[in-house]
């Protein structure tokens, strides 16, 4: 019988949380405006001592990175932890963190794209719910929309209510499942790893950027053969942006590959979920159990 997961006490004014920069680099002038944000809703902000650092393209070193990541995860103090930005970099260090303390001290994680990793690292090994959501990057990005930032303080303070969404759905039925998932590079770098994810029964999410469409297709393949694609109870579809062609085109789109992938399980599949690389990115929970209702042109996804 599945482990029921860990979900850590929602948010409170006063209460202390932190920004960290496990993957790429952030520019400072972001990640002020991203303090002064969470600061405005009531919350104490503490920075990682090495979160505007530079090594190439990462926030420092790995063992910098890793510092503030174990820092902030150690301190019972901290009540959220909050990703800067994606890029690249939680896949080198996420095996060295002790993660240990969450057992007494559970806390949110929150972030998308790299922070796949984590997500699922926290689901698979610590049992944790995490919140999928935007990240400080781009808490002052005035091209986000308002369900974006809105939806992520929602469910950081225990707000987060049900979300609405239309697409072209595919044998649309009522779905129930712990949801699983993020960004589909991340979930495949992550097979035969410690936290490969477990996805029988449950609702896998997945989306991706600046992809060639044979990489799609690629990835899905080698997580169909892998049996992470078989006896989910659904498959929730978000953004594919910045897709690329060779110079031979595939030909299809990314709904097309994903649908002749899994045109084989009888599976509901909803496309257009508001998440991913995409101007409308909104929160929701990973690891915890949740519903999805068909109501005319509608999916509303709901948690228990």
């Amino acid at each position: 019988m599945p482990v029921k997961k860990i979900q850590p006490p929602f948010l409170k004014p006063g209460d202390e949380v932190a920004i960290i920069s496990p993957s790429f680099a952030i520019e400072a002038d972001k990640l002020n405006s991203a303090v002064k944000f969470l600061e405005n809703r009531g919350l104490l902000v503490r920075v990682g001592e090495n979160a505007l650092m530079k090594e190439g393209p990462y926030a420092g070193t790995d063992a910098l990175r890793l510092h503030d990541l174990q820092q902030m995860t150690s301190d019972k103090n901290v009540k959220a932890v909050f990703c800067s930005r994606g890029g690249y970099g939680m896949l080198r260090i996420i095996d060295k963190v002790d993660f240990s303390s969450l057992k007494k001290s559970p806390k949110w994680y929150a972030g998308f794209s790299d922070i796949t990793v984590l997500h699922t690292w926290l689901s698979e090994k610590c049992n944790l719910v995490s919140i999928h959501g935007e990240m400080p990057l781009n808490y002052a990005n005035k091209e986000k929309s308002s369900e974006t930032m809105g939806s992520l303080m929602d469910a950081l303070f225990g707000e987060w209510r049900s979300l609405k969404w239309q697409g072209s759905f595919l044998r649309a039925a009522l779905s129930e499942g712990e949801i699983t998932g993020g960004n589909l590079s991340l979930i495949y770098s992550l097979i035969g790893t410690p936290a490969e994810p477990e996805t029988k029964g449950k609702i896998l999410f997945i989306e991706e950027v600046g992809e060639y469409y044979y990489h799609l297709d690629r990835m899905l393949t080698s997580l169909k053969l892998a049996g992470k694609l078989k006896g989910l109870s659904a498959l929730i579809t978000g953004s594919f942006t910045k897709m690329e062609e060779t110079k031979t085109p595939l030909g299809k789109s990314a709904e097309d590959i994903i649908r002749e992938i899994v045109t084989e399980y009888d599976y509901p599949v909803f496309s257009n979920f508001p998440a991913g690389h995409s101007p409308d990115n909104r929160a929701f929970y990973i690891g915890k159990k949740a519903t999805i209702s068909v109501v005319g042109k509608n999916a509303i996804l709901s948690y228990d």
